[in-house]
């Protein structure tokens, strides 16, 4: 009989429960070896840049790093203080290490985010900075008489601390007036939060119709045969070997007003030739366009819980005398909100980013604030606004992430 107090051991005499602990931690550290490239993978491509992109959004040093003299004396100096000839002696103080530095371009570019036109005159200003002597008020306001407006100082003194929130007021349409408080911009400049609510709109526009689209589309996939289903599943994925371009070029010939469309409504009586729809370049175009690439991403989810469904369930409910309805509304609907909650939410966000289609197909009406976005990044280089503006759309989107976890619950969410 074994003696109970006599711990386990293994064949070499080691305790068995360190033993096992030892197996256990080796297996840990190969896992985590194997899982270690596509972690770093990930940070490198795509955590890195990322978080790189939304620190610009409150950070931006262009200007603060190349005037250090002017940022000492708006430290000294409180909001409202008299542009006095120090100031205009650290500006001179400035200009020339911009010179010296190459660095005014940068610097304008800066400041020219908030006020238009100063870039050229940071660099005119640099390019005869070691002409300037005191007086340095007279010598510099007689270079350009630019250097005597408020609001010029004004987005100086805030763009003086290379931590700042203006993008994100940019981004809201605010901006601050000479005394730095903050105020709208005039009503001809703001786009953004109009862009913003166009975007909300039309990405659930999108969604509803994906949904009442791709929902018997993807009952008829989990009803027919599995050959059959084979078959319009290739359908249905077939897109996906086709350019998103090349779709969305289609779409143009599609919907133009001399289009293929326009031209079958008129050739079948329904409209006149001075009738012709006006469906590209406007929200109309941009809806059918996207509504027909985003279709696939509900109709996978949808058909993935549907083929869970068993079809005995809808039987019974019939035969307990439920109508065709009932039985739908009651036992099979119910049971599909999973998928319904997976496509709607992968759409949505997927909407909510796009700019591809809408830049060609939207003109100026369906135009999202992806495109603001990539206008910024790729045209006017305010990397910090377009920053400013992603983090924003991020925030919307995680909010109603959060409001559909609290309403239907992330956990009961199937994607397969």
């Amino acid at each position: 009989m074994t003696d109970a107090t006599v711990s386990l051991t293994t064949d070499d005499g080691k305790p068995l429960k360190a033993a096992l602990a030892a197996s256990l931690a080796v297996r840990r550290r190969r896992a985590l070896l194997l899982v270690l490239p596509l972690f770093l993978f990930i940070v490198v491509t795509f955590i890195w840049p990322i978080g790189q992109m939304l620190v610009q959004s409150f950070h931006n040093d262009s200007f603060s790093a190349s005037a250090p003299a002017l940022g000492d004396w708006f430290s000294e100096h409180p909001q409202g203080a008299a542009i006095d000839e120090s100031a205009y002696a650290a500006l001179a103080s400035d200009l020339a290490r911009m010179k010296e530095e190459k660095t005014a371009g940068s610097a304008g570019t800066r400041i020219n985010y908030d006020v238009p036109g100063t870039r050229s005159l940071f660099t005119s200003s640099a390019r005869n900075a070691d002409k300037l002597k005191p007086p340095f008020r007279d010598a510099i306001v007689a270079l350009d008489k630019k250097w005597e407006d408020p609001n010029l100082w004004r987005a100086m003194r805030s763009a003086s601390h290379a931590y700042t929130l203006d993008f994100y007021l940019a981004a809201l349409d605010l901006t601050r007036d000479a005394d730095g408080k903050i105020v709208g911009v005039p009503a001809d400049q703001a786009v953004y939060k109009t862009l913003f609510w166009r975007t909300i709109v039309m990405s659930f526009q999108i969604t509803a119709l994906c949904l009442l689209l791709g929902f018997p589309i993807a009952f008829l996939l989990s009803a027919v045969k599995m050959k059959h289903a084979m078959l319009l599943m290739i359908l249905v994925l077939l897109p996906f070997w086709t350019s998103l371009l090349v779709r969305t070029t289609a779409w143009m010939v599609l919907l133009q007003q001399q289009g293929v469309v326009n031209d079958l409504l008129v050739w079948l009586g329904i409209l006149r030739d001075d009738q012709r729809l006006a469906m590209m370049y406007n929200q109309v175009g941009t809806i059918i366009a996207m509504t027909h690439i985003l279709l696939p991403f509900t109709i996978l989810p949808l058909y993935s819980v549907m083929k869970t469904i068993p079809p005995s369930y809808v039987r019974a409910a019939r035969s307990l005398g439920a109508t065709s309805w009932t039985a739908f509304r009651r036992v099979y609907l119910p049971q599909t909100l999973p998928g319904v909650g997976a496509g709607g939410l992968l759409v949505f966000i997927l909407a909510m980013g796009y700019y591809i289609t809408p830049a060609l197909v939207g003109g100026a009406d369906g135009q999202m604030i992806s495109n603001m976005i990539a206008f910024h990044m790729q045209k006017s280089l305010n990397w910090s606004l377009a920053a400013a503006l992603s983090t924003m759309l991020l925030v919307i989107v995680l909010v109603f992430f959060w409001i559909y976890d609290r309403l239907i619950g992330i956990d009961k969410m199937k994607l397969g």
